[in-house]
């Protein structure tokens, strides 16, 4: 019961904010003029095995670039500040911008945090869970350009600075900086990218870590995914199948490699299952009840390779789990939402900001 308590908690809450925005919008009835900008604030709620609970709020607003420009999507901007009760911390920027008619797309993500985990180590006397403190800053950019039609090609940089301490000395302190340039190619016939009915994403983008551009060791991650979705029930709800493969070559960070647990495969929160390279397959149903709420349940598997723990290597790792969604803008099928997974002696919870993929 006590593993189900916060989810139940959480779900209550999502609720209730969902219900009083629901109402206080029905509760005026004198049509509204669609504005250039869509401005919402959302509180956040959420509990992680490793986190414990998590607080805080995500303004945020879509938007035009050109009011004119009717084929672009429209642009996201978003900040969030998040504290949690292992002292935790996390404030982002993250933003999507479309413009030209959807001839050039463009991201930018900054990131600034104290974040307070755990890994699991083998290779001693009394195998365990043994914490770690992360102070890190990130800025990820990229912008693509379309070649042909459904077609991009881009470029990227970002840069990242941590600064790791382990519990007992377990290993070594470490401040690590990473300077990358990164190159990605994208396929896209999705009919919207906030919440897409049909269609295909394929993407792949490559990730380079050259000494010569200030890195202390030469390291490449490949990153690639492919999303199909399929409408259902005369295109009010969607099957969305994804596979995803993230592979790091040479020497791979302790921060930089991928751990089991986040939208490749929701279910692990205890941080356990990381190594450098992950691939995984899943599958989700959306259920749309209203226009304003939906709920999805979903399923995967995934295994990892070069972990420190040789037993993880290409073991399958499966979880599942169902979700709750909330319309976050009034004109543009956007959705929050919290989702509750299941894993191989793991669960997790999760807050969506937008669909896990």
């Amino acid at each position: 019961m006590q593993k189900i308590f916060p989810f139940i908690l959480i779900i209550f809450f999502w609720c209730s904010v969902a219900w009083t925005q629901t109402k206080s919008k029905n509760s005026i009835s004198k049509p509204q003029a669609d504005k250039n900008i869509d401005f919402n604030v959302l509180p956040y709620l959420n509990y992680n095995r490793t986190l414990d609970f998590m607080f805080g709020a995500i303004p945020m607003m879509m938007y035009k670039i050109n009011k004119t420009d009717t084929i672009s999507p429209k642009s996201l901007s978003g900040l969030s500040g998040v504290y949690t009760n292992n002292k935790s911390y996390f404030i982002a920027s993250f933003n999507k911008w479309y413009f030209k008619e959807d001839t050039w797309r463009a991201q930018l993500f900054l990131v600034t945090g104290n974040q307070n985990a755990q890994f699991y180590v083998d290779d001693i006397d009394m195998p365990d869970f043994y914490d770690y403190a992360t102070k890190s800053s990130m800025i990820n950019f990229s912008i693509q350009r379309k070649v042909i039609k459904a077609l991009y090609a881009g470029l990227g940089y970002s840069y990242a600075h941590y600064d790791t301490k382990y519990q007992d000395d377990i290993e070594p302190s470490a401040v690590t900086q990473t300077n990358g340039l990164q190159l990605n190619v994208m396929y896209d016939t999705r009919d919207a990218v906030y919440y897409p009915t049909k269609g295909d994403k394929i993407k792949v983008r490559w990730l380079t870590y050259p000494t010569w551009f200030g890195n202390d060791a030469n390291a490449n991650k490949i990153l690639s995914e492919y999303n199909k979705y399929f409408p259902m029930q005369n295109g009010t709800d969607v099957l969305a199948a994804r596979f995803s493969g993230k592979f790091g070559l040479g020497n791979i960070a302790f921060e930089q490699q991928v751990t089991i647990g986040n939208e490749d495969i929701r279910g692990y929160s205890e941080g356990k299952y990381r190594g450098d390279g992950l691939m995984a397959l899943q599958a989700e149903y959306r259920y749309n009840f209203n226009k304003k709420m939906g709920l999805v349940g979903f399923a995967g598997l995934a295994t990892i390779y070069g972990s420190d723990t040789s037993d993880f290597n290409w073991g399958l790792y499966p979880g599942a789990g169902v979700g709750y969604r909330y319309r976050a803008f009034k004109h543009e099928k956007f959705n929050i939402g919290l989702d509750a997974a299941l894993g191989k002696g793991d669960w997790g919870l999760y807050f969506r900001i937008g669909e896990a993929f």
